[in-house]
Parts: C-alpha cells; structure tokens; sequence
C-alpha cells in the first residue's frame, strides 16, 4: 500500500456500490439516500451518462444556506457538473492531488464510460494510514532482524 498503487487497488478493497439518482429526482430524496447509505455524495446518471454529482456541501451551500426547500429543488438545480473521473490506473497521489485541487471529496472511478465505483477522501486516508502500518512493521522486523532476506 503506497502512494503509487492505483485506485483499481483501492476499489477492490472497499464496497462497490454505486448510489446515484435522476437529475429530475427532489433534493430532499437525494439526501435521504445519503443518509439511510451512509454516503456523503451521489452520482446523477441521466440515460445511463454521468452528469453529474450530488453532495453533502452542495445540499448545505446551495440549498440551505440559499433558504431553498430539498422539497421544491431539484437535483440538476445543485449538483456539481462536469465531474472529475479518474480511471483505475490512476495512482492514490494522483487522487489525493485532485481533490486537494479541486476541493472535491469523491472521485468516480470509470473506464470506457462504466462506472466502476467511487472513493472518498477517506478512502485514500485510511489507504495511506494502512501503508504506514505497514512500513512501520516492516521497519520493526529489520530492527529487530527478524526481517525476512
């Protein structure tokens, strides 16, 4: 587990479930999703295309804070569109750039146009904390020249 391994690594470590919905769909619907999936953003696929996407901090910045009502705005209203895809060769440095540059959270992973999942800035940390511990253990059996040669 490194900062060079791929994304494809990552997604088939976690769970692949894809959460999306219509762009027609309410906002509120869109929310309560997240919420009963556990998820902070969803994919809004119009004719089976990526259009675009859905997250906690459009809900709170273009809907809340805007005194909209989740009843009345539709998804296409907020959602973030383009959205940056990355393919499953794209490295978890490359992914953590990104986000860092982009101030985005999720990152859809697709290769030909099919999604093939999404990872989370959470993703990538608890990828690298793993990495740590790794190394660190690696680093413990040389010490202690138990370190296989």
């Amino acid at each position: 587990m490194r900062l060079a391994d791929t994304i494809g690594m990552v997604l088939k470590e976690k769970s692949r479930d894809i959460w999306s919905l219509d762009p027609e769909a309410l906002v509120y619907d869109a929310v309560e999703m997240m919420a009963n999936k556990s998820v902070g953003a969803l994919l809004v696929i119009s004719n089976s295309k990526l259009v675009g996407i859905i997250s906690e901090r459009d809900y709170a910045r273009k809907v809340i804070l805007q005194e909209r009502s989740s009843k009345q705005t539709r998804v296409k209203e907020i959602m973030t569109s383009p959205v940056i895809v990355v393919r499953p060769d794209h490295t978890v440095e490359d992914c953590m750039r990104l986000m860092t540059e982009n101030r985005i959270r999720h990152l859809p992973v697709a290769e030909n146009e099919k999604i093939l999942g999404v990872v989370s800035i959470g993703d990538l940390v608890k990828w690298m904390v793993s990495a740590q511990a790794e190394t660190i253990e690696q680093l413990q059996h040389y010490i202690a020249g138990s370190y296989p040669r």
